[in-house]
């Protein structure tokens, strides 16, 4: 089985790579690392390749690259994924800071890069922005999460951590709760689309300073400060220059140890010991925080 170890970067394609460039820069406090004809590429203050830019049409979600492991064998891979009814390409694009990748598509047409080396594009970087530690998980809206989540498990080895109802899943592939999420679409929806990404700040300071930031740049917070039920991070959101929901989080359930089967304890847990569950799609879920605004509710 091919098994992902973390997420990489997120390439999105832009109308407005200069304004794209602009937000991910002087907002979100990511470093471009390096700029080309209708392209852009931005690295995180600790020196990941977080986010790839390209102009195109709309601002939409293109690839999502994950690691695997150092050891991997691409052509071990394609066979596996080959063997699944996968078309696969191995790629050689000259990526920032990251050797040969592995590209096949999921069931909804997004291009997955697989990658086993990589190496930090620079260091310390000092960001005018909110200046996110990593990615750390994307979220997307489809027809039949269920079937997106047996995806995900049997080919690239997530596991589940919740679901919320039948309708919104939260998958993991290292501690972290969450790495993709998959939620039913609503209804008319005419494709699959991105509903938001996500940058882990270090703390509540952190979080505190990007609200005065977003505040400072007339952006409004569209939900949070937020404790919410599944994952248990603190969020805030907001919009960015191509109307997509970005995510700011602190505090995310880990889970260190799969053979405990539990979720690393925490003081706002109410179930004890926290496990992966299906919460109740009807209830109230966040432990605290104000409800989404019509803005958040609007999607993507």
């Amino acid at each position: 089985m091919i098994k992902a170890s973390r997420i990489g970067h997120a390439t999105f394609e832009t109308p407005d790579i200069d304004r794209a460039v602009a937000y991910y820069t002087d907002v979100n406090g990511l470093v471009l690392h390096a700029r080309e004809k209708g392209r852009a590429y931005l690295a995180s203050k600790i020196g990941l390749l977080t986010v790839a830019l390209e102009e195109g049409s709309e601002g939409k979600l293109k690839r999502l690259s994950f690691e695997v492991s150092p050891h991997a064998d691409f052509a071990d891979m394609a066979r596996t994924l080959t063997a699944d009814g996968i078309k696969s390409e191995l790629r050689n694009d000259a990526m920032p800071g990251i050797g040969k990748l592995l590209a096949f598509e999921d069931p909804i047409g997004t291009t997955i890069e697989l990658f086993t080396q990589w190496s930090y594009l620079g260091s310390h970087h000092q960001v005018f922005g909110a200046g996110p530690l990593k990615l750390g998980h994307l979220a997307r809206s489809v027809e039949d999460p269920r079937a997106m989540a047996e995806f995900y498990s049997r080919v690239l080895g997530f596991r589940v951590s919740d679901w919320i109802g039948d309708g919104f899943v939260f998958l993991r592939c290292n501690p972290d709760h969450h790495t993709v999420n998959f939620f039913r679409s609503s209804k008319g929806a005419s494709k699959a689309k991105m509903h938001h990404i996500a940058f882990e700040l270090k703390d509540f300071a952190h979080m505190q300073d990007a609200c005065e930031l977003l505040a400072l740049n007339k952006i409004s917070i569209n939900w949070g400060p937020v404790r919410h039920g599944p994952g248990h991070n603190v969020a805030i959101y907001h919009r960015n220059a191509d109307d997509q929901i970005v995510e700011f989080y602190i505090e995310l359930d880990q889970m260190k140890d799969e053979a405990l089967g539990y979720f690393d304890p925490r003081p706002w847990h109410r179930d004890t010991p926290q496990r992966p569950k299906n919460w109740d799609g009807e209830a109230t879920r966040d432990i605290w925080g104000p409800p989404p605004t019509p803005d958040f509710l609007r999607g993507p």
